[in-house]
């Protein structure tokens, strides 16, 4: 079934999990050992970022394989940027062999700044939807969306606009980590203002460690209060990663309620591959 199926039919607050696929393959065990114990929390869906080219696709395939095994509905990622035709094809047609019916399209990041692709049919994560639906109509897709502007876009109303265009197609949104429920609100409302009504799901993480959070922010572009950050500097210098963890599931906790009341349809968790902070999160919002 496709996930916005899914989201379609679940009426109350679910949550969903994004896993990455490990780079070392002694580390899987390990891993699936985290989507099982994730599995216990009644994820509405997980996905799977996406490895491009080579052993690193390889093994998004065979990671994503394996988590329909374990009979979770899942969907894959999938970029564009630099791709041909012919390898999104060959993609897809790898994803519906195991039973995946869905993906996030993504355009992907660039190699270098002044770097232009040398197939000008996909220079948008708008391309790729719109390729999808055209050769592969049966396929759920969902896409990234911006509660801040992305890093490329001019202005506000470019980006909303540009995501609006991603989701006249697609079926549902997934957002960028953010830490301000109010860009949520935001997003939401600019859309609908541009009779967008597909779902979109506010992408969460919870903090695990300030070491992990500057690294996450530095290469996401994602933006947060000064406040929030000194608390969790201020954590991290007086207990270390346990009273950031503390700190981060206090926070998450009380972002995920404001954006329920707020009207989202759920939540999906960044997990980082790591399960004690997801766990802790959905039992103290009993969400599974």
């Amino acid at each position: 079934m496709h996930i916005g199926s899914l989201i379609e039919k679940h009426t109350a607050p679910f949550v969903s999990l994004e896993f990455f696929p490990p780079s070392d393959e002694a580390t899987l065990p390990a891993f699936y050992d985290v989507v099982e114990k994730l599995k216990a929390i009644n994820p509405l869906f997980v996905s799977v970022t996406y490895g491009a080219g080579g052993k690193k696709q390889d093994r998004t395939l065979d990671v994503t394989k394996k988590l329909v095994e374990m009979h979770l509905p899942t969907m894959a990622h999938l970029t564009c940027v630099g791709a041909s035709h012919e390898r999104i094809e060959r993609f897809l047609g790898s994803l519906e062999s195991i039973g995946v019916h869905t993906v996030l399209a993504l355009r992907g990041d660039a190699p270098t700044t002044d770097w232009v692709p040398e197939n000008s049919s996909f220079q948008h994560a708008n391309d790729l939807v719109r390729f999808i639906k055209t050769r592969k109509p049966d396929m759920g897709v969902g896409v990234a969306c911006y509660p801040t502007p992305h890093p490329e876009s001019p202005s506000y109303a470019f980006d909303r606009a540009h995501t609006a265009e991603k989701l006249v197609e697609a079926d549902f949104g997934i957002t960028q980590l953010f830490f301000d429920v109010r860009e949520y609100v935001a997003l939401v409302e600019a859309l609908r203002a541009l009779n967008i009504t597909k779902p979109i799901i506010p992408g969460i993480l919870p903090v695990q460690s300030f070491a992990s959070l500057r690294r996450i922010l530095s290469l996401s572009g994602a933006a947060i209060s000064g406040k929030l950050y000194l608390q969790l500097e201020e954590a991290d210098a007086k207990g270390g990663a346990d009273y950031v963890r503390a700190a981060g599931l206090t926070f998450a906790e009380s972002m995920v309620r404001r954006l329920l009341d707020a009207g989202a349809p759920g939540v999906h968790l960044y997990t980082l591959n790591k399960a004690d902070m997801c766990l802790a999160l959905i039992d103290r919002l009993s969400l599974h």
